[in-house]
């Protein structure tokens, strides 16, 4: 049920990450004004971000408290490993999800912090604002960083195309009747995270999206 919850909670907040970031495809302006009405509300920002560091916290330690039971309850493996019913992505969901947090780490140190292509960071618009989508849009003209956000994503794809699914089960909602439906959806927002977070970086990298003149 916590599994269930915390990841619903963290499964929401990739979403409307997502929408919120989407916006870059408006333009500069869009995209700056957004940001800047983000930071200019740290009354509602920072609680927010204890509030999903505190449910991801609470994911993970739930996670890895299940793995370790799931190993204790059977310390030999298999003879035969071949499965039946369970999907690859349910039989790799604690290393997606290692591989997730690895990512999470390097977003912040990227994005949040400026710890990463430090060169990017401190621009400004026109109108005096931080120009976030310069920033966003030439780090991923780097090769490197572009192409670890979309493995980064379609790891979360194959974590989430299961874990969505699967919380529907833990919440007691799911039936002969139900079940494919919920897998369904599970795999179309899974999807659609993919090739919308990764849409930003191809975007970026084959130059569709444009640092305006004077920007930047």
């Amino acid at each position: 049920m916590v599994m269930a919850v915390t990841g619903l909670v963290l499964t929401g907040f990739v979403v409307a990450h997502m929408f919120g970031n989407l916006q870059i495809f408006l333009g500069q302006d869009q995209l700056n004004s957004y940001a800047e009405h983000i930071i200019g509300l740290p009354m509602l920002l920072w609680p927010a971000r204890a509030f999903l560091l505190c449910t991801l916290i609470i994911h993970m330690m739930v996670a890895f408290k299940l793995a370790v039971e799931n190993k204790i309850a059977r310390p030999i493996g298999y003879l035969h490993e071949d499965t039946v019913q369970a999907s690859y992505a349910s039989r790799t969901m604690v290393m997606s999800g290692i591989i997730i947090l690895a990512f999470i780490i390097f977003h912040l140190l990227h994005f949040t912090f400026d710890k990463i292509h430090p060169e990017f960071t401190g621009l400004t618009d026109s109108k005096g604002r931080d120009d976030v989508y310069s920033m966003v849009v030439l780090s991923f003209r780097v090769p490197w960083i572009s192409g670890s956000y979309i493995v980064a994503m379609a790891v979360l794809c194959t974590h989430l195309s299961h874990g969505i699914s699967s919380l529907f089960q833990s919440l007691g909602l799911n039936n002969d009747k139900t079940k494919m439906k919920f897998k369904i959806l599970a795999h179309s927002v899974a999807t659609l995270i993919f090739f919308g977070n990764s849409s930003i970086a191809l975007a970026s990298f084959f130059g569709i999206l444009k640092i305006p003149k004077g920007g930047g």
